[in-house]
């Protein structure tokens, strides 16, 4: 089985800092992509930064400048990173890890970014 875990969500202030992590378990295989997409209330998830193999690293509008995509990688495992700087309340929304791997595309059980004085 392959599994997801995010962590590093939490409440900040307008302007804040913080660093999700998305620690990848299990036999995935090949790795090709991993992505940060979020999901606030009401709205539709939406992509937020995407790491292709062979592609880079792409960002949203609202995150460039502001948010950076990091992994690393071990056999067997894997973790993908979003610092999230300049943070606002329209950052607010659950936090989801995607991976796309040769074994199948999966997805973690969201972390939850508030941003509110």
């Amino acid at each position: 089985q392959v599994h997801l875990v995010e962590s590093g969500g939490g409440l900040v202030q307008p302007g804040g800092s913080l660093r999700l992590s998305c620690v990848v378990s299990g036999s995935f295989g090949s790795i090709n992509g991993m992505g940060w997409y979020r999901q606030a209330p009401g709205r539709q998830r939406e992509l937020v930064a995407l790491f292709t193999r062979g592609g880079g690293t792409s960002y949203a509008d609202s995150a460039k400048g502001r948010f950076t995509f990091s992994r690393d990688s071990a056999k067997n495992a894997d973790t993908g990173y979003l610092q999230m700087n300049k943070l606002q309340p329209e950052d607010t929304a659950v936090y989801y890890c995607n991976l796309q791997a040769t074994s199948g595309d999966y997805w973690g059980q969201g972390t939850q970014v508030t941003v509110s004085s």
